[in-house]
């Protein structure tokens, strides 16, 4: 592979969508910088395995911050990705009657404290819900990604700025090349140096620190399941999250042409902790497993309080590894993580739980990356 000289800037470990985003703001900045990816292209995991949801707020009653950081960054990211943004249908939140962590009166109050649109969802909408089950229906503006566009798009930027990504490239160890340099030794064999290095690899942050001998840091994880459904006429042109608590969301997931389908309870289908359980690589676990599909249960439950539900078509599931900081487990918050100089100076750890965090990742990093190429910087115009 060639460089431009003996040493990066920064190699960034991780071609997801914060490794690519990352990579594109750095440049920007006129840094040169290498993705290393460890599969054969961009944005294969958990930046394609997910509800494809462009939040703005409304998930997370329980979390001010998480909720107020979405909302902020919203109009930012549907303009900056708008070729990927799917708007075309309309976003249901409904309040289930029992068990919910919020009442309705708790989730308007919620979103007008924070400033996100909501209201009344119409009759023909309040019908296709259970009104013993369900106490309130509102429609609030939230989007949807398309996850095969955004990579394309993000596969563009980095072309057009000249960054390199190396595939199939698994970094396998991070130390200390000299005072000034960090060396990332794949598992190959091939060694690179940088001026810094950072760990955007999500469920496999802990696994390159394992490997490195450094601390691992307090991560969940749980093998989750995506159920892909065709949904009956009713729902084709409606996003629904029936909220807040053992609940689920089926929204469309424009990747693939189909609504997803998840469940709080049945999504997850095992879950540990490094610290609790004992260390694992994620990925090497979840390729062994022979998955049973819950998309059964998830249909039979949700159509409890959505009974049109029924007549949904199950299609296929989408498995994955969801990482969580354990801090956040009883709030639902989904704050960036962001680590410098950890355990060794210039190694970043960086992880958000949320596509639309990318913005407050690159806030925190800008202190740490301030243009070393003012023509560069001022001839970039793209968004990360």
């Amino acid at each position: 592979m060639s460089t431009p000289s003996s040493v990066w800037d920064a190699v960034i470990i991780g071609g997801g969508f914060y490794g690519c985003a990352l990579a594109v703001f750095l440049r920007q900045n006129g840094h040169h910088v290498v993705i290393l990816e460890a599969g054969a292209d961009l944005m294969q995991r958990a930046s394609y395995v997910n509800q494809a949801r462009i939040h703005n707020g409304y998930h997370y009653p329980r979390s001010f911050i998480t909720a107020w950081r979405s909302l902020v960054n919203f109009p930012r990211f549907i303009l900056d990705f708008r070729e990927c943004v799917e708007s075309s249908f309309e976003k249901i939140y409904a309040i289930a009657r029992r068990g919910s962590k919020v009442n309705a009166y708790q989730f308007r109050e919620f979103c007008r404290n924070i400033g996100a649109p909501i209201r009344p969802a119409s009759a023909s909408i309040r019908r296709l819900f259970n009104a013993d089950l369900i106490e309130d229906v509102y429609t609030v503006r939230e989007f949807a990604f398309n996850a095969v566009v955004l990579r394309e798009l993000m596969r563009a930027r980095l072309a057009r700025l000249d960054v390199p990504v190396q595939f199939q490239a698994e970094a396998h160890h991070i130390a200390q090349a000299d005072a000034n340099t960090l060396r990332v030794t794949l598992a190959s064999g091939e060694t690179l140096r940088a001026k810094s290095v950072f760990n955007c690899t999500y469920a496999q942050i802990n696994t390159l620190l394992h490997h490195s001998g450094l601390p691992l840091l307090p991560m969940k994880y749980e093998i989750t399941e995506l159920a892909l459904i065709e949904p009956p006429p009713e729902l084709r042109d409606l996003g629904i999250t029936v909220m807040d608590g053992a609940f689920f969301s089926t929204m469309p997931f424009p990747a693939a042409g189909l609504h997803s389908l998840s469940h709080v309870r049945y999504t997850p289908h095992e879950s540990w902790a490094d610290l609790v359980n004992g260390y694992r690589d994620p990925y090497a676990y979840i390729a062994g497993l022979d998955i049973q599909t819950h998309a059964t249960y998830m249909i039979h439950d949700a159509q409890r309080y959505l009974p049109v539900l029924s007549k949904a078509r199950y299609v296929r599931s989408l498995y994955e590894v969801k990482t969580v900081l354990i801090k956040n487990e009883t709030d639902d918050g989904r704050p960036i993580l962001c680590r410098e100089d950890y355990g060794l100076k210039n190694l970043y750890l960086v992880m958000g739980g949320k596509i639309d965090n990318i913005y407050d990742v690159l806030k925190y990093l800008q202190q740490f990356a301030q243009p070393i190429d003012q023509d560069m910087a001022e001839a970039s115009h793209d968004q990360p």
